[in-house]
Parts: structure tokens; sequence; C-alpha cells
């Protein structure tokens, strides 16, 4: 306790608002996720994996999210503890440096994968963030390089210090703990069942398309045209990847291995999947769209 007392005296005010923000901010997202019961259940909307193949086709870093998305459960994992551990390490003054620019890298690959087409720039978070770790690294480093770059604050952990390696370690089982405790307050994510509401007639016009849990909760697609209502498994049936509807070429397409899918006729057209997707029934039930 002394020793993270003592991380915060005598560092600018600009240096302990950086922290303090950043620190709480990582350490909120680790819980978001670690609470959130569809951020790892391949049957949800909200799963990570899913989350990654709508990135792909607006992402420069493609090529890196299709590799992820056959790992998505396992990214997701090192995801979360990743931004426990970093918001600890920086609110607890460990290995801060090295904190920093894992902080950094993470806001970087978020800003190439997630808000890269946002327009103007400004409205996207993560160039902000990245702009914030780049400023706390220099302030970090003016402050080590103030006091002589002493051991606890090189760049590189001073493995052959016992306090250091302490600390590092009471990082690491800290982000565990909290996943796990966050793990525990997850709340059953809700599936569609026989005669659920997907969506309101209102707020689905013809042409559009829609990602909804079917009744066994596995991720599926809705579409509506001028003949009606239908609905596939988003479930590639190669290796389980979530395939997501390509609307220039009018084809679901898996990012994993490149299968493509009819989207009017669930039929496979190319790639490795060895057959079609399955149909999920649905129907317009009054002024809404139901899963049957």
């Amino acid at each position: 306790m002394t020793s993270i007392l003592s991380s915060w005296k005598n560092q600018p005010l600009a240096t302990s608002i950086l922290r303090l923000w950043l620190g709480a901010t990582w350490v909120y997202g680790g819980w978001s996720k670690a609470t959130d019961s569809g951020y790892l259940n391949r049957a949800s909307t909200g799963y990570i994996g899913a989350q990654l193949t709508g990135y792909v086709g607006h992402s420069p870093i493609s090529f890196l999210l299709r590799h992820m998305i056959e790992h998505a459960q396992l990214i997701g994992w090192f995801v979360m503890l990743s931004e426990f551990a970093i918001g600890i390490a920086l609110l607890a003054g460990v290995a801060m440096q090295l904190a920093v620019l894992g902080g950094a890298s993470m806001s970087l690959i978020l800003w190439l994968s997630v808000t890269w087409n946002v327009s103007p720039y400004f409205l996207g978070s993560d160039t902000a963030y990245l702009v914030m770790w780049i400023a706390l690294f220099f302030l970090v480093r003016q402050s080590v390089g103030a006091r002589g770059r002493a051991k606890q604050d090189s760049f590189i952990p001073n493995l052959a210090d016992r306090r250091e390696v302490i600390g590092i370690l009471g990082t690491g089982v800290a982000a565990v703990v909290a996943a796990l405790a966050g793990g525990s307050l997850k709340k059953k994510a809700p599936v569609s069942t026989n005669g659920t509401e997907i969506v309101k007639l209102a707020d689905f016009p013809i042409g559009s398309t829609k990602q909804f849990a079917d009744a066994s909760g596995n991720p599926a697609i809705l579409f509506r045209t001028k003949s009606g209502v239908y609905a596939y498994s988003a479930v590639c049936t190669h290796q389980g990847c979530t395939v997501a509807y390509d609307s220039l070429g009018h084809l679901m397409r898996c990012p994993c291995h490149g299968a493509t899918y009819d989207s009017t006729t669930g039929a496979v057209l190319s790639g490795p999947a060895p057959q079609a997707l399955p149909k999920i029934s649905v129907a317009i039930k009054g002024d809404a769209i139901v899963a049957l």
C-alpha cells in the first residue's frame, strides 16, 4: 500500500489526471466484458467473434482480424484480462511504462478495427485515447529521467527486484480475480424462443437485414424483401465462425476461411463449407416479425 501511495506523490497534476482516468477506464472496460453474458457466448449476438466479424469488411487490419475470429474466445479472454491488468498496473504504479504501452497498443488496434471509418475522425474515441496514452507515456518517461531512471520505473521490468516481481504477479492475480468476480455476476444471456418477437415491422423496412439469436441461442440473420421475411443461421457450416451479410455482393460471407453463401437460398457459392446454411423459421405476426 505504501508503494502505491508513493507512486502518486511528486508527479505532475497532468500525470495524475491521465493515470486516474485511463486506469479507471481500462478497469471498467474489463469489468464490463466480465459481466457481459454475451461477450464470450457464441450463441449471443454480442459475442466477441460476431464483433470481430463485423469489423473485417471495413478495417485496414482485416488480415489480422480474420485470424483472431478463429480463436475469438481466447482473444476475448486476452482482451478482458489485459484491460484489467493495464488498468490495475497504472493505478497501482506497477511497471507503468509497460502498462502505458499496452494501453496505447489496445487503443491503436481499436482505432484500426472499430472506429477506422468514423468521420469526422474526432467523433471516434479511440484516437483520443491513443493520444492520451502517448501523452502519459512521455510524462512518465520524463518523471523517470528526473529521478535517475529508478529501478521500479524502468521500461523493462527488473525481474531481479523481488518487490517488482511481486507487484507484477499481484497485478496478474488481481486481473484474474476481477475477471472471475465479474463472471460470477453475469445474468443469463437472453435468447429467442418460439414466438419471440425479433423486431417491429415499422423498424425493419423492406431491404433490411438484422442479426439476432435463434430459438437455440445461435446467431442468425433476418432478411425482409418484397415477398416477405426469411432467416438463415449465421454459423458457418465449415468451422463454426459467424458469417456476415455482404450488402455489396448480396451474399453471406465467412471471414475466417472465405466461404460464401447465397443470401436468398443459403446455398454454398464458394469456399470450403460442406453444406448450406440452415434456414430459421420466422414469420410476420401482427406488427412484428417473430421466431417460430
